[in-house]
């Protein structure tokens, strides 16, 4: 077994460095641990379902005061927020690294995506624009206008623990909105950093940002039901599993509120005969198991041609077989370890289905590092001669699914043939193979791309999926429309009172 150094010291010296209260991290019934030792690094205490009803409260007053302050003012305090996280990056990327297991280089592509959205939002400010309407009515003016939504729940994942709170944060912060965040269980040290830099940003500020337009909810189901559930929370954004989203879209609907789904993501890529395949062994060996599998984009699916099969496989699995395994805080390791016992079990049991089911197992065994609470595992190749059941199922670890295909036609249906439509790619240099997989023809996903990966995302584009991925969009584009409302006004600047589709009301 590899020792490894204890993270538990380094831990609490970045929390406080990062304005985290020493006295928040000790007597409470939720271990927040470490995956990279499997040490507990702190006991925090959760909120109840009572405390985040007055948080919540709370956050819809702040909204009622917010969303009178002019959107170009409301992008300052995300401008200095951004401000806030250059400042920490190092400190805070370090802590996600510790808390999540990510490698010191994702840690730090995780904070800078959070510095990036807040640029982005601060320059959307200015840009919250509505349309001027032709009206079929003399001296009438008829316009679409957006408005601050109200309070935005944001319920989020331990594989980004801290980006997916920014993509919606710094929007919802721009449009008008209040902020009240439960992130998971297994990452909340990297929240109460958050918080802690968003109270710093909200202190330079000064007034007009209220009291509660951020809150942090610590804790288990019962705290996220209470968000899920409250009337004055009109949208959910939540991240998660396809099982988590069957519980919240339901509630969501039930009170008419509005519902933002991140979730599964079983992505695949298709690898044409005409590929660049050094380009394509470095995009596939990322996004297959950078994260160690454990990324909503991870490439889980491979459909490779006759042609080039023989290739390219062997020099694929020779990158597994070689790839560094370990200590995410050492240079030179490019995959950390599994979240979990659970994620390491779930893993080995896909493994043993795709055996069953006839698959050829590269890899996939635990690697003894830290001792028994830490999982550190090889990443898996499995070549299977068809997408048997096991393979059409999202399994949270490296495991990639290799196949065989001869027409793109039948790979591209192959590709689509799951409940989840996150992202996909194909590699190819034959622009009418890449004109059909992205065209409706193509790829059923939120995301399609050519020659790059289906992990990786921008914060430019709209992030989000289809089928049972849940159909959200975050970050980019006009992603920005779900944290407002919207308002068609009529305006009569006349003195007669026509009416439209020429009724006429005389009296």
């Amino acid at each position: 077994m590899t020792a490894l150094p204890s993270a538990i010291a380094d831990a609490r010296a970045l929390l406080e460095r990062l304005g985290v209260d020493p006295a928040a991290l000790d007597g409470g019934a939720l271990a927040a641990r470490s995956p990279v030792t499997g040490e507990v690094l702190a006991r925090l205490r959760e909120h109840t379902a009572d405390e985040a009803g007055r948080a919540i409260e709370t956050a819809h007053q702040a909204y009622l005061a917010w969303r009178k302050v002019p959107a170009p003012r409301r992008g300052e305090l995300v401008r200095l927020l951004g401000e806030e996280l250059r400042a920490a990056k190092t400190d805070l990327a370090a802590l996600v690294t510790l808390e999540a297991g990510k490698v010191t280089s994702e840690g730090l592509g995780e904070v800078q995506e959070m510095i990036d959205i807040c640029d982005y939002a601060t320059g959307l400010s200015r840009q919250l624009f509505g349309l001027t309407l032709a009206t079929e009515r003399p001296s009438h003016r008829m316009m679409e206008t957006w408005h601050p939504l109200g309070v935005v729940g944001v319920i989020s994942a331990f594989n980004f623990p801290v980006a997916v709170w920014s993509w919606n944060a710094a929007l919802a912060f721009v449009c008008g909105d209040a902020v009240v965040w439960k992130p998971s269980e297994k990452t909340p040290l990297t929240a109460l950093a958050v918080q802690a830099l968003f109270e710093k940003a909200r202190a330079k500020f000064g007034p007009d940002a209220p009291d509660g337009l951020s809150a942090l909810l610590i804790g288990g189901r019962a705290v996220g039901e209470a968000l899920v559930d409250h009337p004055k929370v009109p949208l959910v954004s939540a991240t998660g599993s396809t099982a988590m989203g069957r519980q919240v879209g339901p509630r969501l609907a039930a009170r008419f509120a509005r519902a933002l789904l991140e979730l599964g993501g079983n992505n695949a890529a298709i690898v044409a005969p005409s590929a660049d395949l050094d380009l394509t062994l470095r995009g596939v060996a990322f996004a297959a198991m950078g994260t160690a599998g454990q990324r909503c984009t991870t490439l889980r699916r491979l459909f490779v041609h006759d042609s080039v099969y023989d290739a390219f496989v062997p020099r694929l699995k020779a990158a597994y077989a070689s790839v560094p395994v370990g200590d995410p805080r050492a240079d030179g390791v490019l995959v950390g370890p599994l979240v979990d016992k659970a994620a390491f079990d779930a893993m080995q049991a896909a493994l043993d289905q795709a055996r069953a089911a006839g698959g050829a197992v590269t890899g996939g065994a635990r690697v003894d590092i830290a001792g028994p609470d830490a999982f550190y595992v090889a990443p898996a190749l499995v070549e299977m001669d068809r997408q048997a059941d096991i393979v059409r199922h999202e399994t949270f670890a490296p495991i990639l699914y290799v196949m065989r295909y001869g027409d793109l036609a039948d790979a591209i249906a192959a590709q689509n043939d799951v409940a989840q439509g996150l992202s996909s790619s194909i590699f190819t240099l034959n622009l009418r193979e890449a004109e059909l997989f992205v065209s409706s023809e193509g790829s059923d996903c939120g995301i399609a791309n050519v020659n790059i990966g289906p992990s990786g995302a921008e914060i430019g584009g709209a992030f989000g999926g289809e089928k049972e991925t849940g159909g959200g969009r975050e970050a980019g584009s006009d992603s920005w429309k779900a944290y407002m409302r919207r308002a068609t006004n009529t305006i009569n600047h006349g003195t007669t009172l026509p009416l439209a589709q020429g009724v006429t009301f005389d009296v």
